[in-house]
């Protein structure tokens, strides 16, 4: 692992999500939770994670804010590391009961976290029914996507239940420390170097946007207008979710999960001739729509935060290369075919638009602005969504964790403000769905699983 795999400083978008969150409502956790077909080896679990420690600098350094509030925050050395902190073991109370791994995720989602301590913590969970085993991870989102929190993950992970030793890793390489007033400086440095840059490249820009405007300037000023409504598209509030069910807003969290067979999936999305995306919200809004109907509030459409993947072949593996993009989707269709085309139809209109590759830029302009301005923006963005739903590509063989076969992975997003956090994260042949709630807007959540079910069935039924 190099620095530059994950950079120094956060992105302007990495560290406006980490700066909102003095609105709790707004934190960005994200949780996995690994079922395994026995307990994981306590002490390999800790030589594999303090291999990683030492491979992956992110594991072990904390956040530093700027002196003055100037400049984005940087990642630094952690002098007072612990794994045993980061690491812990637990027992399941009750072996008779498997929810015991999913109180625990619960648990994490809902818990701030250490400021002063690097971003992640894990559990490894013994004593579930069968001689079952668990592994929650809980990571903070500003160190990284779920994309890359995937690959990051797939590090730490084995390929057969009895790999042969690792060679020696090399020794980890320093890493920088900084302090409040270095981090300001370092903003300050940087902006010079930028203004100075941006004096240089002016007049030759300059011309190059006057000869553009001669030869097309209707195409010019048309498509500025067009980024431009885009991005008050994009940043424009919402008070009020569409969702007359889904309006309660607290720290309470409940999460589950979901199986589903992805060849079933994929069989479906190849019948409609959309994608594996497509049907995934297609179905989750059928679930939306029955348990609007069983509550005698039926809704025809529900405001949804979907991540737009923006990460390159060459992205780095810290970080976040994503645009969160809000969208109505509809829930009420006489054809759950008709539905799903719908959607397909929606999100390729979200993903043209023009904003969606203006993250850092928005990002940048949002950081000038008071924190609590920042704070309120982003809150009236997300709070008025129902959900998020997002779908992370997973390993499509078998994983293993000290001696443990992996046989469900799933992915607890961070709710951001809305209502439910939906997930699909594949795993050897299975979609993977968690299912992330907020107890004040969804009081029965089992009975939001049955209906997430079913519409997973009716989509499943096309293919």
């Amino acid at each position: 692992m190099t620095r530059r795999e994950f950079g120094d400083f956060m992105s302007d978008a990495d560290a406006l999500m980490w700066s909102i969150e003095q609105d709790p409502l707004l934190r960005s956790t994200i949780v996995a939770t690994m079922v395994l077909d026995r307990a994981a080896d306590w002490e390999t679990v800790r030589v594999r994670l303090g291999r990683g420690v030492r491979l992956i600098p992110r594991m072990r350094q904390r956040v530093v804010e700027p002196a003055f509030g100037l400049g984005t925050p940087a990642w630094s050395d952690d002098p007072f590391f612990d794994l045993d902190y980061h690491v812990r073991r637990v027992r399941n109370p009750d072996p008779t009961s498997d929810r015991f791994a999913f109180e625990v995720a619960a648990t994490a989602a809902m818990e701030a976290f250490d400021r002063d301590r690097p971003l992640w913590e894990c559990w490894v969970i013994e004593d579930l029914p069968g001689g079952r085993g668990a592994f929650v991870l809980k990571v903070h989102h500003s160190m990284t996507d779920g994309v890359g929190g995937m690959k990051l993950l797939l590090m730490l992970l084995d390929l057969e239940r009895d790999p042969p030793p690792a060679p020696p890793d090399p020794e980890p390489r320093p890493l920088p420390v900084f302090h409040p007033l270095g981090v300001a400086w370092h903003r300050v440095a940087t902006q010079r170097a930028l203004t100075r840059a941006a004096l240089r490249g002016a007049a030759p820009a300059a011309v190059g946007l006057a000869s553009e405007l001669r030869r097309d300037p209707v195409g010019i000023v048309a498509n500025a207008v067009q980024i431009g409504t885009s991005a008050v598209r994009f940043l424009a509030p919402a008070l009020t979710p569409a969702s007359p069910l889904l309006r309660g807003r607290s720290l309470g969290r409940r999460v589950f999960g979901i199986d589903v067979p992805l060849d079933d999936l994929k069989r479906a999305a190849k019948a409609i001739g959309v994608s594996l995306n497509d049907v995934f919200v297609g179905a989750v809004m059928g679930g939306i729509q029955r348990y609007h109907d069983e509550l005698g509030s039926p809704v025809p459409e529900v405001r949804m935060i979907m991540p737009i993947n923006v990460r390159g072949n060459g992205g780095g593996l810290g970080g976040n290369h994503f645009t969160p993009a809000r969208v109505m989707m509809p829930t009420t269709a006489a054809d759950p075919g008709d539905r799903v085309l719908e959607v397909h139809a929606r999100c390729r209109r979200l993903r043209g638009e023009p904003a969606v590759a203006m993250t850092e830029q928005l990002a940048t302009v949002m950081n000038l602005l008071p924190r609590r301005a920042a704070t309120a923006v982003m809150g009236s963005m997300f709070k008025g969504a129902d959900l998020v739903t997002s779908n992370v590509p997973g390993a499509p063989f078998p994983l293993y964790l000290a001696g443990a076969e992996i046989e469900r992975m799933y992915a607890f997003g961070p709710l951001s403000g809305t209502a439910t956090n939906v997930t699909l994260l594949s795993h050897a042949g299975t979609c993977c769905i968690g299912v992330n709630v907020d107890t004040a807007a969804v009081p029965d959540p089992e009975a939001l699983r049955v209906h997430l079910r079913g519409g997973f069935a009716e989509i499943v039924a096309l293919g």
